[in-house]
């Protein structure tokens, strides 16, 4: 039976939350780690806002009379980390990777509307590599499903008896007849946690990117997603209409840095992908679908 925590029009509030994030958590190698079937809603969330002014301007989005695709994961951040770091959660917070991630828009969603937001965990999963698993949210306006999101993540716990196997080359890489070169500033993590609320350590500074393994800070991978379909939304062949866009994570955007958002326009769908400034590897990849 799944428990369902209820908020008005006010979110968790954030800093209790991330206190809580940082508490260690004793996760058992041995046995089967069940997440629990917990969910969380925000009765009516506002979907304009000041952050909104600032996210439109962090993440390139030109303002306008609908809310970009993403602000509703936004608007469900604080939802998403009151579930991960509930008591009954037994992963610990630092340390999940977001493997994947899919937004899903049935209709173009007004600025001002009031939505009712809906978040859930499933799709648990053991694979070769740990623990994956989903946190879905579900955007309703007047009862009707207007907006879904898909999270894919990672819990790294290598399965020791599985059988190893010999790593192949990955495939060559393609490139796309659009590019746009983008410079990424150091300062980009901060600014994208001033207007998410998600202030990862990974993605503030150097010093803290160090504690958890990485010689800098990274940007935050939906930042870096926002962040090409803010540049492709203004091309002129992006269709208005039901959308979905998928992507997956890859190589981190160490900060400072520059990236080239590569790109191809086709009739029903749009490839696309964020490569390193050689562009020869990419950060992220992944695909556009009007339905």
């Amino acid at each position: 039976m799944s428990d369902t925590l209820i908020y008005r029009d006010t979110p968790p509030t954030l800093l209790p939350l991330f206190g809580k994030a940082v508490l260690p958590k004793k996760v058992s190698s041995e046995g089967d780690i069940r997440l629990p079937e917990l969910s969380a809603k925000l009765l009516y969330a506002k979907t304009s806002s000041d952050d909104l002014n600032q996210y439109e301007r962090v993440c390139g989005f030109n303002p306008g009379n609908h809310i970009p695709i993403t602000w509703p994961h936004i608007l469900a951040f604080p939802l998403h980390l009151k579930l991960l770091t509930e008591k009954a959660f037994p992963l610990p917070l630092l340390g999940l990777v977001h493997l994947r991630n899919s937004i899903t828009q049935h209709r173009a969603i007004g600025r001002g509307e009031v939505l009712e937001l809906e978040v859930k965990l499933g799709g648990q999963e053991r694979t070769s590599r740990g623990i994956e698993f989903d946190v879905n949210t579900t955007a309703r306006s007047a009862g009707a499903v207007v907006w879904e999101g898909d999270s894919t993540m990672l819990f790294r716990q290598p399965d020791p008896n599985s059988k190893s196997s010999e790593k192949t080359a990955p495939p060559a890489l393609e490139h796309y007849p659009n590019m746009v070169d983008i410079n990424v500033a150091e300062s980009i993590g901060r600014q994208y946690a001033k207007v998410s609320g998600d202030s990862n350590p990974i993605h503030m500074h150097a010093l803290s990117a160090k504690a958890f393994g990485f010689p800098r800070a990274i940007a935050h991978g939906m930042w870096s997603k926002a962040q090409a379909l803010a540049i492709m939304g203004q091309q002129n062949g992006w269709r208005s209409g039901p959308v979905k866009v998928s992507c997956q994570f890859k190589k981190p955007v160490f900060l400072p840095g520059t990236a080239q958002l590569n790109w191809r326009e086709g009739k029903a769908a749009w490839d696309y992908q964020l490569l390193n400034a050689r562009g020869d590897a990419p950060h992220l990849s992944g695909r556009i679908e009007w339905l």
